[in-house]
């Protein structure tokens, strides 16, 4: 084993997933004396990631994403629903039962700069999640000397402040605080989209080497599908807080069964000038609904050009599209436009 190298975390058993969402809410409160209604942010979530896997969660701002992974990491606490890791459900415990697991389950937030402490230099805040933990002064800096060097920064900026960094090298900072503690599970927020475009490939591309490496699970958060379809097994689309259609990324992006995946798709630029003119997009009349006041039926169906009167009377079930087919997409439509 080289030096700065974590060992490989356990992995469980191929046939349980590590980590299992079930019918998870969030609902915020609205302002006191009614002035404004709750907002259910999220609205039964469920879905599965395996043990070394990465799974996608994509959709327009303010579907329910972040929520989601804030949820999970328990930074936020599910109104309803459980969250199971490793086989226990986690939803409901207090802050001590948490405090070993929180090794375990780690986050990298959207912007690099704002999620780290401007006041303390790099050693600290890398170190910080180990002082929690227990270990000793001496040894978490140097651990934090080893994270850095294994997440391509220089260890002799060790003493840096973070306005001392670029955009791309702050989120390398980032991403070896959430390794410190040796985590079987990121929960990335939308890791690259505050970065340049050449910069966000060279993100990709060490968080790819660090899964490899050390066997982490990804909840890869993010609103670019072109980044999703090259770091991500599974996929997730929400849509106003609800998973609208789950599957395997290549049926996913082949063939989309819901007609919000296929309007999202169809805005992602192709390589091919040819192919980029000859084929048709697809545009979304409106904004998306308020999720104060979400539209009944299916919450789609006034952006919807399939929409009929089973989707304004009743929201449909997310089950699977098709016999035999590993995805599951809740749309009434959706088998017979997907045979």
């Amino acid at each position: 084993m080289t030096a700065g190298t974590a060992p490989l975390p356990s992995v469980p058993p191929p046939s349980v997933p590590l980590l299992s969402v079930r019918d998870v809410t969030m609902t915020f409160p609205g302002r006191r004396g009614g002035r404004s209604a709750p907002v259910r942010a999220v609205d039964g979530v469920s879905f599965d990631l395996a043990a070394g896997k990465t799974l996608g969660l994509v959709g327009e701002s303010g579907c329910g994403k972040s929520t989601t992974g804030r949820m999970i990491v328990r930074l936020l606490e599910p109104t309803t629903g459980s969250i199971t890791y490793d086989g226990r459900d986690i939803s409901r415990l207090g802050r001590r039962e948490l405090k070993p697991l929180r090794k375990d389950l780690q986050m990298v937030f959207q912007d690099p700069h704002s999620s780290l402490n401007p006041r303390q230099t790099v050693a600290r805040i890398i170190a910080d999640p180990l002082l929690v933990q227990g270990m000793a002064a001496a040894g978490a800096r140097k651990r934090a000397a080893e994270l850095m060097e294994m997440t391509g920064l220089i260890p002799e900026h060790i003493d840096r402040y973070p306005h001392e960094f670029s955009g791309g090298q702050a989120q390398r900072i980032g991403i070896a605080r959430a390794l410190a503690t040796g985590p079987r599970l990121i929960v990335a927020d939308e890791p690259v989209s505050a970065l340049d475009v050449s910069v966000q490939a060279q993100i990709v591309n060490l968080m790819e080497r660090l899964q490899r490496e050390l066997g982490l699970a990804y909840l890869f958060i993010a609103h670019d599908l072109s980044v999703v379809k090259r770091v991500c097994n599974r996929v997730a689309v929400m849509y106003l807080g609800r998973i609208v259609e789950v599957g395997d990324k290549e049926r996913v992006y082949a063939a989309p069964a819901h007609p919000y995946t296929q309007a999202l798709l169809s805005a992602v630029p192709l390589p091919d000038p040819v192919a980029e003119r000859a084929r048709e997009r697809i545009t979304l009349l409106g904004d998306p609904p308020s999720p104060a006041a979400p539209p009944s039926g299916c919450t789609f169906h006034p952006r919807c050009p399939k929409a009929q009167e089973i989707c304004r009377t009743e929201a449909p079930l997310l089950r699977v599209a098709a016999p035999g087919e590993a995805r599951e997409v809740a749309c009434h439509f959706a088998a017979a436009d997907n045979p």
